[in-house]
């Protein structure tokens, strides 16, 4: 029975192919990642491309002869995805849309399907996971579709492959990747070498027809697409949902895409018809934010060219243990460790006995150093039990001798918090120059974290 089978071990990071198992792999010098299939020992000829050879002889292109138009994407009408993806969908290209079960991957694609469809473009939506009836119940909930989308069922890549070659859509999405298989391939759907061999064969249809195609990818209990990390480098573009699937705002983010910025989110809301774009996410995110409270305070930060304001919580307290706990949600715990060094250090507050707990509120996960004068700041308002006003902003990153450095987009910053309301802002004083004179709001510039103390009990 086993004649024309073998065992091979692919390694999950990077798909590296070995006879036996190893505990290093040599192509991405990762441990412990090689994993057991079973393979058809006969090889197929362009595997996975499932695509005919062609006699044709290839010739080259000269490069200043390629012309671009500014109309080759194509608007999903959602503003915030379109964002995200650089400024819509580009023919021909591969988009991998990851996140955890539950938080609206497929119902963001549906309602991209809808309006696609509205505007005329031909759309194949198929998916292995869920039934028509199922698939219909959720479109119902998202309003009204028309002839132009069509649905269907399958998890045979040929049988898919001869689909898309017969309809010619315009853009297909496939739910999920984890449920396709390809026959000449012998292991389980979901395994390593079906995923990266059926992600190949997607590739080469939506490259050879110009077909957009989206693929729906499960992640692992670390956050990662399930497969191997070859999938994430043979697609165009990656998606990934941020966000609790039980709280009601969602995160798009790209960390990968070859026709835009890398540096752009989305936020969204989910309702009962589906996704919502959140048009202003700093005033979503100081929603509900408390008056006249200790240890709190807004700080900005740069999502590519959107200026986010979040509030930063700080809560300082004596601890009852040998070890004080320290806790950082949102933000890098070892960044926190290092501005409470440097606050124990360069400013004299002693919080080697105190425990310490830093939340970004509202479940947004910001790792950008302009934050850092913010947590400071809300550190020590918790500490000496300081009210921060609730109109004061800060930004600015901290160094280790206790300096306020310069942070970029600074006159953005300053727009953004005018634009909510806020009359004082604090920021370094090397941006000085950058961010000019501004009506309406006080600029308190300082150049050390100590500075930045003074103003806020001066004006306790």
């Amino acid at each position: 029975m086993l004649k024309n089978k073998k065992i091979v071990y692919f390694c999950q990071e990077c798909g590296y192919e070995s006879s036996k198992w190893m505990g290093q792999c040599p192509g991405c010098r990762a441990w412990n990642t090689f994993v057991e299939e079973t393979v058809s020992a006969k090889k197929t000829s362009s595997v996975g491309s499932g695509l005919k050879s062609s006699s044709r002889r290839a010739e080259p292109v000269v490069l200043k002869d390629i012309r671009l138009s500014e109309d080759e994407r194509r608007l999903t009408k959602i503003g915030e995805l379109d964002r995200v993806l650089g400024g819509g969908v580009v023919p021909g290209s591969l988009v991998l849309v990851g996140g955890d079960p539950g938080i609206g991957k497929s119902t963001l694609l549906l309602q991209v399907c809808r309006n696609l469809a509205l505007s005329g473009n031909s759309v194949l939506y198929i998916s292995g996971e869920e039934s028509l009836r199922q698939i219909k119940l959720r479109a119902e909930r998202i309003g009204e579709f028309n002839e132009n989308l069509q649905l269907l069922c399958e998890t045979n890549l040929e049988t898919i492959r001869e689909v898309i070659e017969r309809k010619k859509p315009s853009m297909v999405v496939i739910d999920s990747i984890q449920t396709m298989f390809h026959e000449d391939i012998s292991s389980a759907p979901g395994s390593v070498s079906q995923v990266r061999e059926s992600t190949n064969v997607l590739m080469q249809i939506a490259k050879g027809q110009g077909v957009s195609i989206f693929i729906v990818g499960h992640v692992t209990k670390e956050g990662n697409v399930a497969g191997p990390r070859v999938l994430e480098h043979m697609v165009d573009t990656v998606l990934y949902f941020e966000g609790d699937r039980h709280a009601s705002y969602r995160i798009l983010r790209a960390v990968k895409n070859r026709f835009g910025s890398t540096n752009e989110i989305g936020v969204f809301e989910m309702r009962n018809t589906g996704l919502e774009e959140v048009k202003n996410p700093s005033e979503f995110m100081l929603n509900g934010k408390p008056n006249g409270t200790s240890g709190s305070i807004v700080a900005c930060s740069m999502e590519g060219t959107r200026p986010i304001l979040v509030e930063i919580q700080a809560l300082v307290c004596q601890s009852n243990f040998g070890i004080p706990r320290r806790t950082a949600v949102g933000t890098d715990f070892n960044r926190v460790n290092l501005l409470m060094a440097v606050l124990e250090k360069k400013v004299g507050i002693h919080l080697a006995a105190c425990d310490a707990y830093v939340n970004i509120a509202g479940g947004m996960k910001m790792t950008e150093p302009a934050i850092d004068l913010g947590i400071s700041l809300a550190v020590v308002s918790s500490c000496k039990d300081i009210i921060i006003p609730d109109s004061v902003i800060a930004f600015g990153e901290v160094g280790l001798s206790g300096e306020v450095r310069a942070v970029s987009m600074a006159g953005q910053r300053v727009a953004e918090a005018k634009k909510l309301g806020f009359d004082t802002v604090i920021l370094p004083e090397v941006c000085k120059s950058s961010v000019g004179k501004v009506t309406g709001v006080n600029l308190i510039y300082v150049s050390w974290i100590q500075e930045a103390i003074r103003f806020i009990m001066k004006n306790n």
